[in-house]
């Protein structure tokens, strides 16, 4: 069945990317890659495959169900839990093979009642005040794992707050002090982590002193930055390094119609037409992830042209001023993020549009929409 809209997913902007962050860190440095929300929105199982192929040292997931689709396709990697793991989800995931990270003793104490063998990441409060033990409980923890041979203390992390938004980073090198402190803990109590890792995208990219044994690469590997501020400070540095986007995303014309100066378009007649002209109807809308915010404000490309959305976002479609695009062809190719000729539409330029993030973005297109790898 033909498909109302879909994704091309680059699998050659995806290898570009790991190669970029690959030279960055090094080789003495293990690259994991965060493919929770179904990889950004780019498709769980597509990139996992592409990005195998490659070759990677660590998924990080956020919950059960995506390790057990990943299993499922054959996905052999080392796969880590980053989210919250319910008590009742983790046999499935010491099953599954899987690794968890644990800030809450009762995980602990759960993980330990299994009575299997299972690699562990404690996950250190540094200042984030999300998940994390807090320093002065963490002797608690030491004292608990160390009672059960089946609790392996495979690794030691935490999650920094502002590096995307502070380009002198005073925060996150306090929380750098917090998280030695902790590892030092660990260590005087003979529990050193195989793998001490703290680093996202933008860490990776502006803060060497982040690296220890693990990267974990998130925004960065689908070619979009965490914020301008850290693509500014990067590029400053590194004018020759690019990252590519890998996803477009695209629909097609589904119908035209001719439309006369002082016509109302769509739900609320939020739209007058100023002019006489025509209009296409696209089949996509804030089901598929086309958010609403975008009524009366986004733009897409046709041609290479860019046509704007007029009226309200529908829930399956929406509508575009295609005036200046004669001969308009019944399901044509329409771009809604990415390139076409010379003109491009970027995720950052429609979370612009949104007054939001390129994150959200791209991790709000429907799961149901269909996913290419291509070239």
């Amino acid at each position: 069945m033909t498909a109302l809209s879909y994704l091309d997913i680059s699998k050659s902007a995806l290898k570009h990317n790991l190669e970029v962050f690959r030279e960055i860190v090094g080789t003495h440095v293990k690259l994991g890659i965060a493919i929770k929300g179904n990889a950004y929105g780019h498709g769980l199982v597509e990139v996992a495959r592409a990005l195998s192929e490659i070759g990677v040292d660590y998924f990080y997931l956020n919950a059960a169900f995506e390790a057990e689709q990943l299993r499922q396709a054959g996905i052999k990697t080392p796969l880590l839990m980053i989210g919250y793991t319910p008590l009742s989800d983790l046999k499935s995931i010491v099953e599954l093979d899987g690794e968890v990270v644990v800030y809450n003793l009762e995980s602990l104490k759960a993980l330990a009642e299994l009575k299997k063998k299972v690699k562990i990441h404690l996950k250190i409060e540094t200042g984030n005040h999300r998940q994390g033990i807090l320093l002065e409980d963490l002797p608690d923890f030491i004292e608990f794992i160390k009672r059960y041979e089946s609790l392996k203390l495979q690794g030691v992390s935490t999650h920094f707050a502002d590096i995307e938004d502070d380009r002198k980073h005073h925060y996150a090198h306090e929380q750098l002090e917090i998280f030695d402190k902790a590892i030092g803990l660990l260590e005087e109590e003979g529990l050193a982590p195989h793998l001490k890792h703290c680093a996202n995208t933008a860490a990776t990219l502006l803060m060497p002193e982040t690296y220890f044994d693990l990267v974990r690469v998130g925004i960065g590997i689908y070619g979009l930055w965490p914020s301008p501020s850290v693509k500014n400070v990067f590029l400053e540095s590194h004018p020759d390094i690019k990252l590519k986007p890998v996803l477009s995303w695209k629909t097609l014309v589904a119908q035209m119609k001719p439309v006369k100066k002082g016509d109302l378009i769509g739900y609320g007649c939020t739209y007058q037409m100023p002019h006489d002209g025509q209009i296409a109807v696209l089949p996509v809308g804030y089901y598929d992830g086309y958010s609403r915010a975008l009524s009366n404000k986004g733009e897409v490309l046709i041609r290479g042209k860019r046509a704007p959305v007029i009226g309200r976002v529908c829930m399956n479609m929406i509508m575009v001023d295609v005036t200046g695009i004669p001969d308009l062809k019944l399901e044509e190719e329409v771009v809604l993020i990415g390139r076409q000729g010379d003109e491009a539409i970027t995720a950052e330029e429609m979370a612009a549009w949104q007054d939001t993030i390129n994150y959200e973005v791209v991790t709000r297109i429907g799961a149901h929409v269909e996913r290419r790898v291509v070239k």
